[in-house]
């Protein structure tokens, strides 16, 4: 099968779908509702979105240096969208218990060719379609049982968040419409503002990159509001074929890879957030996350974590948000026999919530890097805000793998050309991302962003020479019913 043919089927399967779901007038006031009775509501959703992309030196033009005859072209524009028709219900079964469920599908696809080298792909697969059973009290105690693919987050989403995979085969590498985990159970049990929740999860991986990671845990969080919350996860990796890198002795060398190594870890991830005073500080805020991994099996022990500052200056016009924050997680130290490098499992990686930087987060995870970050953010209206964030971003170990070794050179060390990993100087890049965002009306929404990545020494030392600053923008629309 062409490329462009499996694009053009994969355009077309999203009017066949629209077509065939489209929502008929049900009702005035929401026209996706099909049943609503007295113990029985039935509501279709359709949710949609289409992203124009350009880019140029991609990675800063490294593909140039490491991969010369790979034929990539680091300057590249492309289309992507999705639609995610689905359906789902609400039955009582007595005053006090409901039973729940949902079903949907996304439909994905690329034309053009995207930031990894993908272009004509797309893809149809499930994205929820699970059962469950909940109460129904007032207050006091609550129950909330269910099973099947849905999306779960635990915590701020530092290490679990994104269940689902987008991009490569499946396409819409950045609006990422998946988000469901392939499998979860989950069971909420809680008393007004405290919940606990106990999880199983295995993620909706690409076929060809699928780890086989699934992971058991508890989160326990007591939360006022959406603004002033603590908590804590606790989380083991029953099974996973994820393998880890490894610094070489010293940092002279290439990467160990490890097969199987996410296998049989555990972590605790502490996180919190509140606005601690009241009257003319009331606007300030704090959030801080912790979390520590190990795993005995290959003597791992990693850590990270993230302290948040900001004030929203409610009072003024724009009602202005400024905020800083520093997170940081551990590399693999190469000089030592014990393995330190953080593993980022799910994160939610979005400029908002747990990426490193903006464009420098589709190089580097979540692992052996650091970032002072930085936003403003400015509502003129209701319906406009505009967000701008700087991000400074180092690594923790010098000479050690950021990702799983990508960047593995010949350097010349006592006169021997030798294999080495990671970086020689501690800084990577320098973010800026500017973003506008507008509400057209209560379903659809419009967001638009131009960015550039200046590359610091540390990658400039890789090329040997100074590397382009590594620039793009986006448009896209998203409705959601």
């Amino acid at each position: 099968m062409d490329n462009a043919g499996h694009g053009r089927r994969v355009a077309g399967a999203f009017v066949l779908l629209g077509l065939t779901l489209a929502p008929a007038a049900a009702g005035a006031q929401d026209p996706m509702l099909l049943i609503d009775e007295a113990g029985l509501n039935v509501r279709m959703h359709l949710q949609a979105g289409v992203n124009v992309v350009a880019e140029q030196n991609l990675f800063w033009n490294f593909a140039d240096t490491f991969a010369p005859t790979a034929g990539f072209d680091s300057d590249t524009r492309w289309l992507e969208g999705y639609l995610m028709p689905g359906i789902s219900f609400t039955a009582d079964i007595n005053d006090l218990l409901e039973a729940y469920g949902k079903l949907s599908v996304v439909a994905s696809g690329t034309l053009g060719t995207d930031a990894f080298d993908a272009g004509g792909t797309g893809d149809i697969t499930l994205e929820e379609a699970y059962l469950g059973l909940r109460s129904t009290p007032q207050t006091g105690p609550f129950f909330d049982i269910s099973f099947g693919p849905r999306p779960f987050r635990a915590g701020t989403g530092m290490l679990i968040a994104n269940g689902g995979s987008s991009g490569f085969e499946r396409g819409a590498l950045k609006l990422g419409p998946r988000t469901a985990w392939e499998q979860a159970a989950l069971l909420r049990l809680g008393h007004d503002d405290l919940t606990a929740t106990a999880f199983f999860i295995d993620a909706n991986e690409l076929s060809d990159k699928d780890s086989g990671t699934k992971i058991a845990g508890a989160d326990l969080r007591y939360e006022v509001d959406e603004e002033r919350y603590a908590g804590l996860t606790f989380g083991h990796v029953l099974e996973s074929n994820s393998p880890y890198a490894r610094a070489a002795a010293g940092g002279i060398g290439a990467p160990v890879i490890l097969p199987g190594a996410r296998d049989g870890l555990s972590f605790i991830n502490a996180y919190g957030r509140t606005h601690p005073f009241d009257g003319p500080l009331e606007g300030f805020f704090i959030g801080g996350d912790f979390a520590y991994q190990w795993n005995p099996d290959i003597d791992l022990n990693a850590w990270g974590g993230r302290l948040q500052v900001g004030y929203q200056f409610e009072e003024l016009s724009w009602s202005p948000t400024i905020a800083y924050s520093y997170q940081t997680f551990s590399g693999d130290d190469p000089a030592t026999a014990r393995l330190e490098r953080f593993d980022p499992l799910y994160y939610e990686g979005n400029p908002s919530s747990w990426s490193t930087g903006t464009k420098s987060s589709m190089m580097f995870l979540n692992t052996n890097v650091n970032a002072h970050q930085f936003s403003l953010q400015v509502k003129p209206t209701e319906a406009d805000t505009w967000t701008l964030r700087y991000a400074r971003i180092s690594t923790n170990e010098l000479d050690s793998p950021i990702q799983f070794g990508q960047g593995t050179r010949l350097d010349v060390i006592d006169g021997t050309p030798t294999p080495v990993a990671g970086v020689g100087d501690r800084h990577l890049a320098d973010d800026i991302y500017l973003e506008y965002s507008r509400i057209i009306n209560p379903n659809t929404y419009l967001t638009a962003g131009a960015s550039i990545s200046i590359p610091g020494k540390g990658m400039d030392a890789m090329t040997k020479e100074k590397s382009p600053n590594w620039l793009g923008g986006f448009v896209n629309v998203i409705v959601n019913f």
